[in-house]
């Protein structure tokens, strides 16, 4: 058995466990490893430690149940092993920087810390050949787009020192605050019926220390509308990578899995991301969202 598998195996029993009592010597019995190696090992893989994850991921799951105000905070403190609701308070308010209290009254786009998928940092899949691994199918491919395409939306500015890099942070989420935005404007958007939405990373005219993210809807090229920003998704080659969500919400989980894969795949094909981050997102008739990073890429120097 490879090493990230021993921890992928800890990684399991905890998301099943969340809500009981979880011991260091339990995990590392799963393992196969002592207490010390097994505590080295995991924070080496899943960049922190044993404790803190389990923290991470409760305050994660808390949030769902925070949802509703049938809830008590007080309980959801009690049930996720918090021992008081001004521990889980404190917890939860070092974590994301607002209160429980806060996140129930307005809703805020948080950006959570979600259980990962070591393998996806070590086999590398060939071109057109899906990979499943933990619920998730993804493929990639490498695609060259003829003609641009052509979007319209709104922008806004996230701070890099966050990253973009879903799943692996944890805070307010800017960029959900930038979808709320372009909801609230698409139905004054002039858009192809059947047209693909998309968000893109980009430094644009950020200020220092932020990104800028556009986020818009497919429209025809002879579209004239200035109440928007218009953006291009240019024509080059890129490489593509597609998957599948059960729903909206698993897409999020699922877009933080793609993106660390599409980093390792690149790195191990001896490629660079270049300047832009696309993610072309396809309407359903049914719960099930199809979504493609576009990677433009350029050679390792």
């Amino acid at each position: 058995m490879h090493a990230w598998e021993s921890i992928q195996k800890t990684l399991n029993h905890i998301e099943e466990n969340l809500g009981e009592e979880i011991e260091i010597d339990t995990l590392a019995e799963i393992a196969g490893l002592s207490p010390f190696y097994y505590q080295r090992l995991f924070t080496r893989l899943v960049k922190t430690s044993v404790r803190d994850y389990i923290k991470l991921r409760r305050l994660a799951k808390s949030t769902v149940m925070l949802r509703s105000r049938e809830n008590r905070i007080i309980d959801i403190a009690l049930y996720y092993g918090f021992g008081s609701h001004v521990t889980y308070t404190r917890a939860f308010t070092k974590t994301y920087g607002i209160t429980p209290s806060q996140y129930r009254s307005n809703r805020i786009s948080l950006q959570n810390f979600e259980k990962p998928d070591l393998l996806l940092s070590y086999l590398v899949i060939n071109e057109g050949v899906p990979l499943i691994s933990d619920g998730l199918v993804l493929e990639m491919n490498r695609k060259f787009l003829d003609e641009p395409i052509d979007f319209l939306g709104v922008i806004g500015y996230y701070a890099f020192r966050s990253g973009k890099m879903l799943g692996e942070k944890t805070g307010v989420d800017m960029v959900g605050d930038i979808w709320h935005q372009f909801y609230k404007e698409l139905s004054n958007i002039p858009r192809l019926p059947e047209g693909r939405h998309i968000g893109v990373s980009f430094k644009g005219d950020a200020p220092e220390g932020y990104s800028s993210y556009f986020i818009g809807t497919e429209i025809n090229k002879e579209e004239t509308d200035h109440n928007f920003i218009r953006w291009q998704l240019p024509s080059r080659e890129y490489v593509v990578c597609g998957f599948e969500s059960e729903n909206k919400d698993q897409m999020v989980a699922d877009m933080g899995k793609a993106m660390k894969y599409t980093r390792f795949w690149l790195k191990k094909h001896g490629l660079t991301a270049d300047g832009f981050f696309p993610e072309m997102y396809y309407k359903s008739k049914s719960d099930i969202v199809y979504t493609e990073l576009w990677i433009p890429f350029k050679k390792r120097g």
